[in-house]
């Protein structure tokens, strides 16, 4: 057994009933744990059952995990066991706007966000100079018509070279094919305003600003081939008036896009994210 203290994040999801949480809990008192944060759910309409919890002791992580594994394999759990305050390691990808890979840099620098960011790649070379004052490797990768099936070969050359294990579309702005969906299934999280699909193309700030729009805001979402419609992580909006220009639109919804970014790439590195069919729950 350890001499000192550790503490560990633990996660599961299986179908609801009974005993679930007794079961789990057990586990942890027989090893000395105390469970400091313990947040759960049960959806009425999925059936699913959501559990995060963070114990510390003096518990040794393998010991811990052999003995939660007959509990999860009882109540066919999708589980998983961290150390607590371990960084996840993450590829943030950019194209010329470049306000929420800023943020992602700036949170990273003062220690305001646990991911370490192992690579930024770009189709343009707008930030190789930002990237790289930041001691962080850049990857240019162009894309066009012709070139992108190699693009997104590299795109995942890049995470398996760096280990990365969220890729962060910080305003990417390339439509990624459906196989590369499939293998950054659940690992992909995109950023967009959330005018979609109200208005649609080029200029959509003009377009809401043309209506009268009095909110705008942004949806953080996991990565799926069907575009911009991926299980919701994170929104937040901004309350606008008729005083605004197209241009401090522009400027209100950058801001809130950069927040609800960092907000949501925060949440799944801490794992409190589980899928829900076409949904999220989050456990905060």
């Amino acid at each position: 057994m350890p001499e000192q203290d550790q503490s560990f994040v633990f996660t599961a999801q299986c179908a609801d009933g009974p005993g679930i949480v007794q079961a789990i809990s057990s586990v942890f008192v027989e090893h000395g744990a105390n469970i400091d944060e313990s947040q759960q759910y049960g959806d009425p309409l999925s059936g699913q059952f959501f559990i995060r919890a963070r114990v510390h002791g003096p518990v040794d992580e393998d010991s811990l995990r052999a003995s939660l594994a007959p509990v999860a394999e009882r109540f066919a759990m999708t589980w998983g066991l961290w150390p607590a305050g371990e960084r996840m390691k993450a590829l943030v990808m950019v194209s010329k706007l470049g306000h929420c890979l800023n943020d992602l840099l700036y949170r990273q620098q003062v220690g305001a966000l646990p991911l370490d960011i192992v690579a930024v790649g770009s189709n343009h070379l707008d930030f190789q100079k930002l990237v790289s004052s930041h001691d962080i490797p850049f990857h240019h990768i162009p894309v066009t018509a012709a070139t992108k099936p190699a693009a997104e070969r590299r795109l995942l050359e890049l995470v398996e070279q760096t280990g990365a294990e969220v890729v962060i579309l910080a305003r990417y702005m390339q439509v990624l094919s459906d196989d590369l969906c499939a293998r950054l299934a659940g690992r992909a999280i995109n950023i967009h305003h959330s005018f979609l699909p109200s208005f649609k193309g080029a200029r959509p700030y003009h377009q809401a600003h043309q209506r009268g729009v009095k909110l705008i805001g942004a949806t953080a979402h996991y990565v799926t081939p069907q575009l911009d419609e991926g299980p919701i992580i994170e929104q937040d909006v901004a309350r606008i008036d008729h005083g605004y220009s197209p241009d401090a639109m522009v400027v209100a919804g950058r801001d809130v896009e950069a927040q609800v970014l960092a907000r949501a790439v925060t949440w799944h590195a801490e794992h409190r994210v589980f899928p829900n069919g076409t949904s999220t729950v989050v456990l905060r």
